[in-house]
């Protein structure tokens, strides 16, 4: 059984998936490691890139179904107690996993990675800042950064999340109304150096204002119960 799941989402990342997956080996020596490739239905040679290897499962999608889909069959196919999510872009580090277990070891359910020296254009920092402010405020997930995939939860977190396009970027508020606890830390944040982005205004800013709407409401509507005893 492995004690850490990592969860990456991939599409069209041919450059980057074999670096990807020996840095991740480099930066966690230790740990009896499950890596979880979810393949979007690349158009590429990312699956052919894709270097052998002990504790590496490849999910590959029949259709492109976008990147929520692919982090929540993750999530869901993850054995261990603990799961790492990152993106397999590059331009989050591994290395800074072992500090992220460190805190959620504090007693946090969820740590989310937060981008203090982001690497992308000044108008997509922008783009991605004012759309921070405005869903954590509306959500009250109280993390500045939510459109950084590098976060590291317990497995009863998934229990939490529920599918719908766009739901990677709702992660804390979807697990911290689950009654679990969030926090946050700076994380390394790298350029990308292979591939291209698959985000751009129309469906960073403008869905993701709509998803915001439907997540609050959720919010709002969610039933809590215990039970006290149980017979049989």
């Amino acid at each position: 059984m492995p004690t850490l799941s990592l969860v990456i989402p991939l599409y069209n990342e041919e450059g980057n998936v074999a670096a990807l997956v020996r840095e991740i080996h480099a930066a966690l020596p230790g740990e009896d490691l499950e890596v979880i490739l979810v393949d979007d239905c690349s158009t590429d040679a990312t699956l052919a890139n894709i270097p052998p290897g002990a504790g590496l499962r490849v999910l590959e999608f029949a259709e492109n179904r976008g990147q929520s889909s692919a982090m929540h069959a993750g999530i869901m196919a993850a054995t261990a107690p603990v799961i790492a999510l990152l993106d397999g872009d590059l331009q989050n580090d591994p290395a800074d996993i072992p500090a992220m277990l460190a805190k959620l070891a504090e007693g946090y359910d969820l740590v989310c990675g937060y981008r203090a020296k982001r690497k992308d254009t000044p108008f997509k920092r922008l783009q991605s800042r004012i759309a921070n402010f405005v869903r954590s405020r509306f959500t009250g997930d109280g993390v500045r950064d939510t459109g950084c995939t590098l976060k590291v939860l317990r497995r009863p977190c998934r229990d939490s999340l529920i599918l719908f396009r766009g739901m990677h970027r709702f992660i804390p508020a979807l697990i911290k109304g689950g009654g679990f606890r969030i926090t946050e830390m700076p994380v390394n944040h790298r350029p990308r150096v292979s591939g291209v982005s698959k985000y751009g205004f129309g469906n960073r800013a403008l869905r993701a204002t709509t998803d915001m709407f439907g997540v609050k409401w959720l919010l709002s509507r969610q039933c809590r119960y215990q039970i006290k005893s149980r017979d049989g």
